[in-house]
């Protein structure tokens, strides 16, 4: 099997005569944490939104384990194991813990209309689920609503929920977006925990987060590849230093 699990080849997409994302070619090699950063306004969401199939490419291709799926739906590319979290993140918030990533469990194995079953057929996932919930730290609270959870902690069980539907690639946007300091770490730790034995794709604006657990980073600026390499190259990458500018730039290299 081909170390790249994931290819682009010239993917574009145009909005009436604005181009979003130009051209990009990205390769992101199987068991790697890859993140997508850029200044704002770079083209990393919308370049999300077309692996995910949210958005059809207005001209190249995309090829996931070797096959094209440049015109497959969500949910055909989701079968094959591309998962993004908030396809299936958007936590049930007067559910449980446990219910939640049980019901991401029950779209994996094909339960998901089994609901005259009873509770018993359900209970039989539970080993797994509270196994996720260890993964991320959450088991001590699954039997608290959703609701309930701290903000960092309703993004733990997103990432539970995601991997309930085991995912191979995992496509995680702006995973730490609006956190404090203390869970960015937690949910960064939670990250490299996780993503062992898979490959993450992560689009993320906190380079301190980027710097401690990406192997490799494409940087996007204007919707183009400016750069990609490891955070020591990116990071001092005239040109990179040159699109962010000021305080970011600053940012980009204090990271260390």
């Amino acid at each position: 099997m081909s170390d790249i699990i994931l290819q682009t080849r010239e993917l574009t997409k145009d909005f009436k005569g604005f181009t979003a994302v130009d051209r990009v070619d990205l390769a992101v090699q199987r068991g790697h944490i890859h993140a997508l950063i850029g200044p704002n306004g770079a083209g990393k969401t919308t370049c999300f939104n077309l692996l995910t199939k949210f958005l059809a490419p207005s001209r190249g291709t995309i090829h996931f384990n070797g096959h094209d799926i440049t015109a497959e739906k969500p949910a055909q590319i989701a079968r094959r194991g591309v998962i993004r979290s908030f396809q299936i993140s958007a936590v049930f918030p007067h559910l449980s813990v446990l219910e939640n990533v049980r019901i991401g469990l029950q779209r994996f194995t094909g339960t998901s209309f089994h609901f005259w079953k009873g509770l018993s057929g359900l209970r039989a996932l539970d080993a797994r689920v509270l196994e996720l919930l260890e993964l991320v730290d959450l088991r001590e609270m699954a039997a608290l609503k959703a609701a309930d959870l701290p903000y960092g902690r309703k993004r733990a069980l997103e990432i539970a929920t995601t991997m309930a539907m085991s995912p191979e690639l995992m496509l995680l946007d702006e995973p730490t977006q609006g956190m404090g300091h203390e869970d960015v770490e937690r949910v960064t730790a939670l990250i490299k925990r996780v993503a062992e034995g898979r490959t993450v794709l992560m689009v993320e604006h906190n380079m301190k987060v980027v710097a401690t657990i990406a192997d490799r980073i494409t940087v996007l600026a204007r919707g183009a590849v400016l750069a990609e390499g490891d955070y020591a190259s990116v990071s001092r990458h005239p040109a990179v230093l040159e699109a962010y500018m000021g305080s970011d730039a600053a940012e980009l290299q204090g990271a260390h």
